[in-house]
């Protein structure tokens, strides 16, 4: 399907209307998982042009993304990654693990952005951060769709290994996302030690739900999970 390729649009704005100078796009992968980290990726891009074919790294083949990822990690100004542990998204709950992986991905690029540039509707990263969220920015800003294609590629990598000693779940293929191999396995054998205990599908298995993990923040409320997926879906 033809797509509109990213543009400097947003990111010409900020520095126009801001006077920010270091613009970083941020995304995330892996939030809906069931198992895994979540991952995001700050890129600075500055306003060059951008490699052939970038896109929403969910646009493109393996292949492509896989090949993309390794011209965008040499194209970038910079980039760093962030994680939030499967433990602290139990421990968190996901907006502040999200919030969690942002900041460390931020922290750790070699000059600190002035603005950030957020896929999505929700602001999960705030005060100090000067955020502009976009709707689809992984397809519509270069930076964003740029630390899109990373994260995915970084994450995907990360997940295959993880599942090395655990074969019959298939992390290789779905990355810790649901999937008819993953479900069959969880239901045989139980959550692997990278499993999120604290999420809805264990409510489907009853010779597992003892497992189960109570979401306790300390200040007694329960954030919102966004984009948990249930067992049946």
């Amino acid at each position: 399907m033809p797509y509109e390729p990213p543009t400097h649009t947003v990111e010409r704005s900020l520095r126009a209307t801001t006077g920010a100078k270091v613009i970083a796009g941020v995304d995330e992968v892996g939030r809906g998982a069931w198992a895994g980290p979540v991952t995001v990726c700050a890129a600075v891009t500055g306003l060059r042009r951008a490699p052939e074919g970038l896109t929403d790294s969910k646009l493109l083949t393996v292949k492509r993304r896989t090949a993309l990822a390794v011209e965008l990690e040499k194209w970038v100004t910079s980039y760093a990654l962030g994680h939030a542990s499967h433990e602290e998204i139990d421990h968190l709950g996901m907006t502040a693990a999200l919030r969690l992986a942002a900041v460390r991905a931020l922290e750790a690029l070699p000059v600190r952005p002035d603005a950030v540039i957020l896929d999505g509707k929700h602001d999960y990263l705030g005060a100090p951060w000067k955020v502009r969220t976009v709707i689809k920015g992984d397809q519509s800003c270069i930076a964003v769709a740029a630390a899109s294609v990373i994260a995915k590629v970084q994450r995907d990598k990360m997940m295959a290994e993880l599942g090395i000693e655990h074969a019959d779940f298939g992390f290789a293929a779905n990355a810790g996302y649901p999937s008819p191999v993953h479900k069959a396995a969880l239901e045989e054998r139980g959550p692997t030690p990278y499993h999120r205990l604290s999420w809805a599908y264990l409510d489907a298995l009853p010779q597992w739900r003892h497992l189960k993990k109570a979401r306790g923040w300390a200040d007694g409320n329960v954030p919102e999970i966004e984009g948990q997926l249930g067992f049946d879906f």
